[in-house]
Order: structure tokens, then C-alpha cells, then sequence
């Protein structure tokens, strides 16, 4: 009976410690939306030219891990062009490293910003994801990237969601049936490519062995308005997910995704500038001019040295006439002092112009 009551205790603690791990890595699964054709996706993959056609990719998976599942379920697809049409489009089933995904694709027939949506259930996680990807088409159409799509859960952005520089500060507004969700949980998670992934993962679990998935996901909340704010401090692709209620058992969570690009001029401005030999040239220049001045300041310094001492005499000379008795007419005394305080301006005035 010991040895019975011995197994279930492991079998129980076993069973625990599954829970608690799958529990953790379920919500690092994300919906990802890429418009490039392939899996090593960048932000320019989000941008196009007009009249070119976008192959879209749509994969079930951990974006920060770069681990894969099958869809379980065929995704519900469409776009919305910069004025606010949608389309639907049609979804084909492909294999992405052997796992079941799908993909299509449209064409951007003019300039400004054109959002390819997605809805994917998927039973297993108990979770609906609605996903918004945003493809800018045009130099300054910043037209259509704010678009209301009228997902059940949709994440609308404050701040426009291409163009950003890492460690911008990435705003938006979580929405359930167009109400904004309050205090609701915001996952953001970032996509690393294969050949990334597993070195970085390392390193997570090496650093920070006590919980890992706390570097993969981070969490933020909404407030009472359904607002929300992260900085995305790296460049690449950030997933940004708002958390909804239940309908019929299923989580209803609103995606919308952000390419971030690397720190504009981030390298000229920590690198340091190399001196040419020009550079050298003008360097010497500089040197000798300062050591001119440093020579005439010098020899000033001496001459006002001098013209003190002079002012010094000057004053003794002056203290040293015998001063007349009142009886005696001042004037000579005032006029004798105003030529010596004259001839000592005139002094000044010849050293100062040598």
C-alpha cells in the first residue's frame, strides 16, 4: 500500500509539473502573419511597391523560439485597402519545415496602407486568434494603417505601426466587439528567425534559469479606457496581443503585428570618426594658431604687470607731494594730479596699441 501510495504521489507530481509547464508555453503560441514568401522575415517584407503582389504565409507557432505546429484548423483571410474595402481571400494548404500552414496572396493596386487580416481557431490551445498585418505602399501615404477592420477582438493602433526605430514606444487600443477591453492582459513577443532562435533561447535559459519564458513573453496590461503602451527595444517583428474573454470556451484574442527597424544612423553615431590626413593637417594648424595666441596673451600679461607697477610708482609719487595748506590755492595741486593721471592714460593707451 506504501508502494502504491509512493507511485501516485510521483504520478501526481509529474502531472503537476506538466500542467505548470504547458500552461506556461501555451500562450507563447501566436498566429503569424508574413507577407515576404518565406520564413526569414524582415520589416522591409512589410512594405511594397504599387502593383506588386504580396505571397503571404500564415503559420501557427512560438514566433521567439522559432518552434512550429500544424494548423489545426483552415484560417479565414482578407485585405482591406487604404479607403476601407475588404476582400476575402483564398487560402492554400502548404508544408513550412513539414508543418501544416497555408498561404496567398493579393496584389496592392495602389498607394497606402493596406491590412491583411486573419482569424485562426485553433481547439486544442481553446484560443481564436484575429490577427491585423499592416503592408504601406507610397513615399508619405500614410493613409488606411488606423482602419477599424471589425474583428471580434481587434488591438487598434495609436501609434503607426511601420516606420518605428527600436526603442520606440508602441501605443494601442484592445477592443472586444468594438468596447475596449479593461485590464486585459497584452502578451508581446518577438520573432526570431531559425538560424537565430536557438542560440538566443540558449542564452535566455542560461541567464535567467529560474523562469526563461519570462524573456520570451512579456506582458503588460490595458487600463480602464483599453489603452496600452510596450517599447520595443529591438529590431525585427513584435507580436502584440491583446487578451479578450471566453465565447464557447475559447479565449477571443486581438493580434496586430509591428516591424521594427534597426536605431536610424545608430552606427554613425557610436562609432568614432577616423582622422584623416587632412584631418591631421588642420589639427597642426589649430596647434600652432593656439600656441600664437597662447604667446601674445603671455606678453599682454607682462605689459599689464609692468603698467601696474608704473601705477604703483605713479600713486607714490603723488602721496609723496607735500600737500598745501588750505590758505594756498588748490588749483595747482588739481592740475599737477590731472596730468599725471593723464600721462598715465596715454601710457596705457601707446603699450596697449604695441
Amino acid at each position: 500500500m506504501k508502494e502504491i501510495n509512493t507511485k501516485l504521489n510521483r504520478i501526481l507530481l509529474i502531472s503537476a509539473v506538466l500542467s505548470i509547464f504547458l500552461m506556461g508555453t501555451a500562450s507563447a503560441h501566436f498566429t503569424m502573419v508574413f507577407p515576404g514568401g518565406d520564413m526569414d522575415v524582415t520589416p522591409e517584407d512589410y512594405i511594397a511597391k504599387d502593383g506588386e503582389t504580396k505571397e503571404v504565409w500564415i503559420i501557427w507557432g512560438h514566433p521567439y523560439e522559432h518552434i512550429l505546429f500544424d494548423m489545426t484548423s483552415v484560417p479565414e483571410a482578407s485585405v482591406t485597402d487604404p479607403s476601407g474595402k475588404t476582400t476575402p481571400l483564398t487560402l492554400t494548404e502548404i508544408k513550412v519545415l513539414g508543418k501544416k500552414a497555408y498561404k496567398t496572396d493579393f496584389t496592392v493596386t495602389g498607394i497606402g496602407d493596406w491590412i491583411i487580416s486573419v482569424k485562426y481557431k485553433d481547439e486544442g490551445e481553446e484560443l481564436i486568434d484575429y490577427v491585423k498585418a499592416v503592408v504601406h505602399c507610397g513615399e508619405e501615404a500614410w493613409a488606411g494603417w488606423d482602419n477599424e477592420i471589425g474583428q471580434n477582438s481587434e488591438v487598434m493602433p495609436y501609434t503607426r505601426p511601420y516606420g518605428l526605430e527600436e526603442g520606440f514606444v508602441f501605443t494601442g487600443k484592445a477592443l472586444y466587439k468594438g468596447s475596449p477591453m479593461q485590464d486585459a492582459d497584452v502578451e508581446v513577443e518577438m520573432y526570431h528567425t531559425e538560424d537565430a532562435a536557438g542560440s538566443i533561447v540558449k542564452e535566455a535559459e542560461e541567464k535567467y534559469p529560474y523562469d526563461p519564458p519570462m524573456m520570451f513573453t512579456r506582458v503588460t496590461k490595458t487600463n480602464s479606457n483599453g489603452d496600452f503602451a510596450y517599447t520595443l527595444d529591438e529590431p525585427g517583428i513584435w507580436f502584440v496581443g491583446a487578451y479578450g474573454p471566453e465565447e464557447n470556451g475559447l479565449t477571443q484574442r486581438g493580434i496586430v503585428i509591428v516591424p521594427v527597424l534597426p536605431e536610424f544612423l545608430g552606427e554613425e553615431k557610436s562609432a568614432a570618426t577616423p582622422i584623416t590626413p587632412t584631418d591631421t593637417k588642420d589639427m597642426d594648424e589649430v596647434k600652432n594658431t593656439m600656441e600664437s595666441l597662447e604667446s601674445k596673451i603671455n606678453s599682454l600679461n607682462s605689459k599689464v604687470d609692468l603698467l601696474n607697477s608704473e601705477i604703483k610708482s605713479v600713486k607714490s609719487d603723488v602721496n609723496a607731494i607735500p600737500k598745501p595748506e588750505p590758505s594756498k590755492t588748490p588749483t595747482l595741486v588739481y592740475a599737477a594730479l590731472l596730468v599725471a593721471v593723464i600721462a598715465i592714460i596715454l601710457g596705457v593707451y601707446a603699450m596697449m596699441k604695441k
